[in-house]
């Protein structure tokens, strides 16, 4: 990780001290997973940087199929999912608005077959462990498939939670499963029930962002720059003590800090520099691409405007 987030995080953290000290014990419920890419999240909220910076966080961990009828029946403020998922959420009457970027997928989400099965294409007719449609590996598979020239009706899905699709797989059932990081360290380990046929590193299409309700952002301007400080605070603690911030996010995940850091070895969290860079313009061409395919296999009826979907005025 670059050095530049330290100086980013306490650029930042100077710059919205005044506004934090303002935003004392506001409270905010979010909603995330076991995804090693929101690990540092936990790390803000064990390691005491959300009470720092004047926020009172409570995390609930969600399945992601559900994380939305948290937000609609305002059981949760703010969420970390996937950046196609937010555009799902907002298609489909559950408004939520991109704040920052949390992480990058290289590896760490991946299509697990049986050793027998040659290549994606082979798939055809067989069964697929993937979690619900509008989820991101159920995104991930019709991505994966749609590349190599098959359609989701191709293959029959069993939908699974990424833990359960790895623990089933590595048990002998279905041919393939969608899994993600820690879970798809279960199949690295277990090579005798098959093979990790394709990852985002051949498909970098898994990236994450972190999201609060509209009405949440208007009423609480000074906690949403609070909850910015905070991630950047948790990737600074992870640059300067990796050994205790492994420990402390591993152990969220029933990890040791070792096998914590192997799982985050797949992927990176980005900066406050990187995330200038993806709200300029990277969403934009992802959306053009993950929009259609949405679309595509009726997840989403109409494509939102990109622009509706983020909020990036606590960097003002």
């Amino acid at each position: 990780m670059k050095r530049t987030i330290i100086a980013a995080s306490l650029a930042l953290g100077t710059a919205l001290a005044a506004s934090q000290a303002q935003a004392q014990e506001t409270p905010v419920t979010i909603g995330i997973s076991g995804w090693t890419g929101f690990a540092p999240l936990t790390l803000a909220k064990e390691a005491g940087l959300f009470e720092k910076n004047g926020l009172a966080v409570d995390i609930k961990k969600i399945p992601q199929k559900d994380r939305h009828l948290a937000i609609a029946s305002g059981d949760i403020q703010c969420a970390a999912t996937t950046v196609e998922t937010f555009m799902i959420w907002n298609a489909n009457g559950v408004p939520i608005k991109q704040l920052f970027q949390l992480d990058m997928s290289y590896g760490a989400d991946g299509m697990a077959v049986r050793s027998d099965i040659a290549s994606i294409a082979d798939l055809k007719g067989k069964t697929v462990a993937a979690s619900a449609p509008g989820t991101s590996p159920y995104f991930v598979l019709a991505w994966m498939l749609n590349e190599n020239g098959l359609t989701l009706d191709d293959v029959t899905v069993v939908n699974l939670e990424p833990s359960a699709a790895a623990q089933a797989f590595v048990a002998g059932q279905n041919d393939a499963a969608m899994t993600y990081e820690p879970y798809l360290s279960t199949v690295r380990d277990n090579p005798d029930a098959g093979k990790i046929i394709a990852t985002t590193l051949d498909y970098p299409i898994v990236m994450d962002s972190f999201g609060c309700t509209p009405e949440f952002i208007e009423a609480n301007p000074k906690a949403v720059k609070a909850l910015a400080s905070s991630y950047y605070d948790a990737l600074a603690m992870i640059e300067s003590d990796q050994e205790e911030a492994y420990r402390i996010m591993g152990a969220d995940v029933n990890q040791d800090g070792e096998a914590f850091g192997k799982s985050a070895g797949y992927l990176q969290w980005q900066d406050l520099e990187a995330n200038k860079a993806f709200m300029s313009s990277g969403i934009q061409e992802f959306y053009s691409k993950a929009g259609p395919l949405l679309e595509k296999i009726g997840i989403i009826r109409e494509i939102p405007d990109t622009e509706t979907l983020i909020d990036t005025s606590w960097m003002e």
